[in-house]
């Protein structure tokens, strides 16, 4: 049986520099090689102009780029473009480019599917298939820079992991990605402009601030009372809020960077005084501001926005506490494109 070849992207600089000497030839070579992959983007050997033929051929011999494509891109009426990704294994992600007059965002995804199991997710409801690998993460990041240059004139400015997957269940391909992006040798990107969203896994929290990462952590809350929360996000049984208050103190105790919370208000779930209230006690232990976002529909009758004058509360209740609250309207609902609408529908179409 032929042996499978090696994703080249999965070498480290300095094991492609040590494979080039291995072949008789100078480790530059290897720098050239690391240059291509990551800084240029080639999609294949042949892109690589400056190497020669015959080292072209042996690369080609050894390895493969198992490069993402974008195999179906939709646009909203809003501008929102949202990308069908099909990876080489033939499955697909969604990541999605939201654009305003000052910026661009990536919306990018971490793994096939969901680790987790939030019932107000469409992607909640796919199974995983796999995590995501670094390579696969930066080649979507670099696809969004691509269409804002080309559709709104200026580079991708802001990246947040908010697309399908639990990231924090995929820790280490994850961080490699975002050393990769944030990299001179990479797209340079500050790690102040890249925000990863969570659940709340409180060990990977942990983790996280140990590593003293520069990265912004937002956390999808969505209640700060754990019966209700434990109804809409099963999992909380396993992770409750007290061990994610704990995680996230210590989060803050060590990058001293606030957290912004996600939350949706639906009808008859979250809605009342007493979970606006509880909201308030939970946003006092750290430094925090809380994102009030739309619902989007998944087709779920138990879940429905809850009416304006029950956002007002929650905003005024907040702001009275001194608590920084923002209004999220969502972008690309036309296209399935918004928070928790990413489910691979696209991907019937392409299939």
């Amino acid at each position: 049986m032929k042996e499978k070849k090696k994703d080249i992207r999965a070498l480290t600089k300095e094991q492609l520099q040590q494979f080039f000497v291995s072949q008789g030839d100078k480790s530059f070579r290897g720098t050239q090689v690391y240059e291509w992959l990551w800084g240029k983007g080639a999609h294949s050997f042949e892109d690589m102009t400056n190497i020669s033929k015959e080292t072209r051929q042996m690369l080609n011999e050894n390895f493969v780029i198992n490069h993402i494509r974008v195999d179906q891109m939709q646009r909203s009426s809003d501008g929102t473009i949202k990308n069908a990704v099909k990876l080489h294994d033939d499955l697909t992600v969604e990541s999605v480019l939201i654009p305003t007059k000052s910026r661009t965002t990536a919306c990018v995804s971490s793994q096939v599917g969901c680790s987790l199991d939030c019932k107000f997710c469409a992607t909640a409801k796919l199974k995983r298939m796999r995590n995501l690998n670094p390579d696969e993460i930066y080649d979507q990041v670099v696809a969004i820079d691509n269409e804002s240059r080309l559709y709104f004139d200026k580079p991708l400015s802001n990246i947040v992991f908010m697309g399908m997957g639990e990231p924090l269940m995929n820790y280490n391909n994850v961080l490699k990605a975002i050393e990769k992006i944030t990299s001179p040798e990479g797209l340079g990107m500050s790690p102040k402009r890249i925000t990863v969203s969570t659940s709340g896994v409180p060990k990977m929290i942990k983790r996280l601030a140990d590593e003293e990462v520069k990265f912004k952590l937002a956390v999808s809350l969505h209640s700060a009372i754990d019966e209700v929360r434990t109804s809409i996000m099963p999992f909380n049984a396993t992770f409750p809020l007290n061990d994610l208050r704990e995680a996230l103190e210590y989060w803050y105790a060590k990058t001293k960077s606030r957290i912004t919370y996600e939350y949706v208000v639906w009808k008859g779930i979250n809605d009342s005084k007493k979970d606006v209230d509880a909201l308030v006690r939970f946003c006092r232990y750290v430094p925090c501001k809380v994102n009030l976002i739309e619902y989007n529909d998944i087709g779920d009758e138990t879940f429905r926005q809850a009416p304006s004058e029950t956002t007002n509360m929650y905003v005024d209740q907040l702001e009275r506490s001194g608590i920084t609250v923002t209004v999220r309207r969502s972008r690309g609902k036309d296209i399935d494109a918004a928070c928790g609408q990413l489910a691979n529908k696209s991907s019937e179409v392409s299939a």
